[in-house]
């Protein structure tokens, strides 16, 4: 494995994080849940887990930022940890077998290292910048699929964006009927690294947060494939409205959606101090 001590301190925190998503997996109370707004829940374990998560940066890196999905922003200097502790919720809680752990890791404004890991199927996808992406112990590359008619595809309901549910649903009717396939997972990291490793040709989805794509967004691009926005700008850690591609079907599908939706002015960006 490349040696980084950032990588293996988020490898260490992922699978930390991990074993306390498992251990309550299937056996949550309903008192244990809670709804943060409509379609959006959080879990005591969410915070469990964001809460092991950020001791774990801190012990070997307490001057760092964080910016969590529950616990908000911890102010720091030079680097930024952007983590979801559990990317999914709504599928854990219904016991659905698919959720992550995500944890990117951005410096001088450019993603250096990231860790999406699976507990359930004990899938560990992580990148460091230039030195590629793997899977587990594998390097891992996008698919050399070249045409929409071929793609197998992946998307989110965008249960936060309803005002923009009409132009979401224009773009999954043409991509629909454009590609061979369309998958709707929940978990947006996993999706992600899904695009990296192959299992999916290309992503979309529309107002996703930075903890969503940090660690996806690196992993995809050093597995050889292309993220930008829906306009094909590199604007989604801003705006969430997130396109990902093995790159070869990538102008194929910005046709599409740069169409149908409307620029957002959204910046969810964390600032360092």
């Amino acid at each position: 494995m490349i040696k980084n001590e950032l990588l293996d301190v988020a490898l260490e925190a992922a699978k930390l994080s991990g074993k306390v998503l498992m251990a309550s997996y299937g056996r949550l109370k309903n008192s244990q849940i809670r709804t943060k707004s409509k379609n959006d829940f959080v879990t005591e374990i969410d915070k469990k887990s964001e809460r092991l998560i950020i001791a774990t940066i801190k012990k070997h890196f307490p001057d760092h930022a964080i910016q969590g999905e529950e616990s908000g922003v911890t102010h720091g200097k030079g680097t930024l940890w952007i983590i979801d502790p559990l990317d999914g919720t709504s599928n854990y809680i219904h016991s659905l077998p698919i959720f992550s752990v995500s944890i990117g890791i951005r410096q001088n404004h450019q993603m250096k290292a990231a860790v999406i890991y699976d507990p359930m199927h004990q899938e560990t996808f992580w990148a460091k910048k230039n030195e590629g992406a793997y899977l587990n112990n594998k390097r891992i590359h996008v698919t050399q699929v070249s045409l929409l008619s071929n793609a197998l595809m992946a998307t989110g309901i965008p249960f936060r964006a309803r005002d923009r549910f009409d132009e979401y649903m224009r773009s999954f009717h043409q991509i629909s009927l454009g590609c061979v396939g369309l998958r709707r997972y929940g978990s947006a990291a996993l999706d992600l690294a899904y695009v990296a490793c192959g299992r999916f040709d290309g992503f979309w989805e529309l107002d996703l947060s930075p903890w969503d794509i940090a660690a996806g967004s690196l992993i995809v691009q050093e597995a050889g494939g292309i993220i930008t926005d829906l306009w094909g700008k590199e604007n989604y850690m801003k705006n969430g409205d997130t396109l990902a591609s093995n790159g070869l079907i990538h102008q194929a599908l910005r046709r599409i959606t740069s169409k149908i939706f409307t620029p957002s002015l959204k910046d969810k960006q964390c600032r360092l101090s």
